[in-house]
């Protein structure tokens, strides 16, 4: 049975097929709700049911207790069971912005430090992607399965698609890019998605803050900047476990030399003795924190592991950061590489 879906308070409404979440029957039908991994991990999804009932096939890892008992859900697992009246914020920006499934050809792969490579990938046919500084693109694979990978690169450069991989041994997939891939191997791939973009009507200072390959699609971001003239101040935070596993460097220095407005502060959680760190150390949100003890004037961008994006807005939100100006975007490993890592 289809249920109907009222979005409060812009009064749109659309119908979700027996079986599909909220979120994936939203999109199908051009309501674009805030959304990020589309797997439970990253919580950008949440919302209310003012009224109706929902339920889960599988408990997403971002919604609490309290959170079911406040009337939340997380929109991109929850499948309704009547029609449903839901508060849930939709995202502006994204008109024009067609999602394709679309053939693709690995043009190079470099490595960029010891566990993550550069690949750069060109569209089948010298076809284009539209897409915002901050989104990504998922690989279809042959069973059907999905990775998911942020754009690192800029709309304007839009020849290549590039995107930041780690290797994770036991991961399938990344066994396979890493070490098993032919040259120009082809591949499927459907894009642009995700909520998490560049907003470019604000006159507010911006923190970018990441973790590991989350320099990605910041990446992206402040080469969008940087290409659009923007005029705020722009603080990057990279937080790492040790030295090597920094990258882009230089990339970073040229930006600050080229562009005043921007700072770049990057933080070790776990240095090593041949390291001889002296720059900051521990958790990158609390080297947020140190540097802006309030955070209400800012917009937020975090993108990363999903312990570090929650720790950072709970953490964020007692330093008066605005949920409505918290972005995020919390990658998730595929089942195979978290059982590998969880092994190591």
């Amino acid at each position: 049975m289809s249920f109907k879906v009222t979005v409060q308070p812009s009064g749109h409404s659309f119908m979700v097929e027996p079986g599909e979440s909220i979120l994936d029957a939203a999109l199908r039908q051009s309501i674009e709700l805030s959304y990020g991994c589309r797997s439970g991990a990253c919580g950008a999804c949440e919302g209310f049911v003012i009224k109706g009932h929902v339920h889960y096939d599988d408990e997403p890892m971002a919604l609490s207790d309290d959170m079911q008992a406040a009337g939340k859900a997380l929109f991109c697992s929850a499948i309704p069971d009547s029609d449903l009246d839901i508060s849930a914020e939709e995202i502006e920006g994204l008109d024009g912005i067609e999602v394709k499934q679309l053939r693709c050809r690995v043009d190079e792969k470099k490595q960029l430090n010891h566990d993550v490579i550069s690949l750069k990938i060109k569209l089948a046919g010298d076809e284009r992607l539209q897409y915002r500084a901050g989104q990504y693109i998922e690989f279809i694979l042959d069973d059907n399965k999905r990775r998911a990978f942020s754009i690192a690169n800029a709309p304007h450069k839009d020849e290549l698609l590039e995107l930041h991989i780690r290797h994770v041994e036991g991961g399938l997939f990344t066994d396979f890019l890493f070490a098993d891939m032919p040259d120009k191997a082809m591949l499927r791939m459907e894009g642009p998605l995700g909520t998490f973009f560049l907003r470019e009507d604000t006159n507010r200072p911006i923190i970018l803050m990441g973790g590991g390959t989350g320099f990605g699609p910041l990446k992206a971001m402040i080469e969008h900047i940087n290409h659009i003239g923007f005029q705020q101040a722009v603080h990057l935070f990279m937080g790492v476990r040790a030295l090597r596993d920094l990258y882009m460097d230089e990339m970073v220095q040229t930006w600050m030399k080229e562009n005043k407005n921007i700072q770049f502060t990057p933080v070790l959680s776990d240095a090593r003795d041949e390291d001889n760190w002296q720059g900051e150390t521990g958790f990158v949100h609390e080297s947020v924190i140190k540097h802006y003890s309030d955070l209400s004037a800012f917009d937020i961008y975090m993108s990363g592991p999903p312990p570090m994006v929650h720790a950072a807005v709970d953490a964020f939100e007692k330093q008066n950061a605005s949920k409505e100006h918290m972005y995020s975007d919390a990658f998730e490993y595929s089942a195979d590489a978290q059982q590998a890592l969880n092994t190591k």
